[in-house]
């Protein structure tokens, strides 16, 4: 079959379609990458794939869509997809509508996280769901991340021309795994400026609010810990609202001393082994792949108590669930897991143990496959 993988931006088709298009070439199909222009794109064609880049903007802007919806169908037509599958939620919304003018004859899609959630206020909760319902009708197959996610789809009727499924999330095992020897760990401690004694709080994630930024910023006043900070600002992000906690965590005596941006890395998986607990306090999530990633390294969790993160995380086992945008909760936590390095030990290697048992990106992969009957 020729396949069609199409995203918004070339970030998410790089970290996190990259390994699913892999999969599908080695079953023997071919598949195209669509995403908006940026510097990853020449890496995934490095890969091997084609790659058609049509911008899709990230907003409310209907202009914009109507536009990426008229390139997309020309594209879709031009092609002759057997199968568009699509992601995230500005692009699979406007690449559903795309596939079925352009007679597509099977569509997918896969919800990485509705933008939907119960946080979000009534007025705007239904409009997203309305536009979930109409491409829903779009749709053969709608695979969620998130069990509770496709339990939400089913009760919304989002795919009632087809199956809802959740497939869960994977990382690569060969790449996320507990640092041995520890002398290994000490080396890479020392490597990232932290001395062997000290307590690191790892969290990997866009600049954006969303991901709880604001709330682990505060927090950090209390945890007698460094907090390392993995993640940038994409072009496309609207983000303006944490630059003053980002200004605070840099200029604040206390803060300062305690918060380390590390920016945009590709080595997270090293940088994960040389940590001792790992935090993500989002507000929205699917299915977290840097909790899969810190479980599988061997990492207490703490998380917001959300779709999706509450899932991966079992409560008390292998981290801990804290209320979202509640700072003091989430200092508490993180206080607790600092000051007992049994229970991080504890935890860790249960949360490994589950991952192993849960996510292992290669099953992910097969799943898929199946699902989509292209095995």
């Amino acid at each position: 079959m020729k396949i069609c993988q199409i995203c918004a931006v070339d970030f998410s088709l790089y970290h996190m379609l990259l390994p699913l298009m892999k999969g599908m070439r080695e079953a023997g199909h071919d598949v195209v990458g669509v995403c908006s222009e940026g510097p990853l794109v020449e890496k995934i064609r490095a890969e091997g794939f084609q790659v058609e880049t049509v911008e899709i903007e990230r907003s409310m802007n209907l202009l914009s869509h109507a536009k990426s919806f008229q390139q997309l169908t020309a594209l879709f037509k031009n092609e002759k997809f057997d199968l568009v599958h699509a992601h995230t939620p500005v692009a699979s919304l406007i690449a559903r509508f795309a596939a079925k003018a352009a007679r597509v004859p099977n569509i997918a899609y896969t919800a990485h996280g509705f933008y939907f959630h119960d946080n979000m206020p009534p007025l705007k909760r239904n409009l997203f769901l309305s536009l979930e319902w109409l491409a829903g009708r779009q749709t053969n197959a709608l695979m969620t991340q998130a069990q509770e996610d496709a339990e939400t789809a089913k009760r919304y009727n989002l795919c009632p021309k087809g199956t809802i499924t959740a497939i869960g999330n994977g990382v690569d095992t060969t790449r996320f795994y507990p640092a041995t020897p520890k002398s290994y760990r000490k080396a890479l401690r020392t490597e990232f400026g932290a001395q062997e004694d000290e307590t690191v709080i790892l969290m990997v994630g866009r600049l954006v609010r969303e991901k709880g930024y604001v709330e682990l910023v505060q927090a950090m006043r209390k945890v007698d810990a460094t907090l390392w900070i993995v993640g940038s600002r994409l072009d496309s992000d609207h983000a303006s609202d944490i630059n003053e906690a980002i200004s605070l965590a840099e200029t604040d005596p206390k803060l300062k001393k305690r918060i380390r941006f590390l920016g945009y890395r590709t080595d997270v998986n090293q940088i994960m082994r040389a940590c001792d607990i790992f935090t993500l306090p989002s507000h929205r999530e699917g299915m977290p792949r840097s909790i899969i990633e810190a479980m599988m390294t061997g990492l207490p969790v703490v998380a917001t108590d959300i779709r999706g993160s509450r899932e991966e995380v079992l409560d008390g086992t292998t981290g801990i669930l804290v209320p979202v945008q509640s700072p003091d909760k989430l200092a508490d936590a993180l206080c607790r897991l600092v000051n007992s390095p049994k229970l991080r030990e504890n935890m860790g290697n249960a949360g490994r143990e589950r991952a192993l048992e849960l996510y292992d990106e290669q099953k992910v992969i097969a799943r898929q496959l199946e699902i989509l009957q292209l095995g």
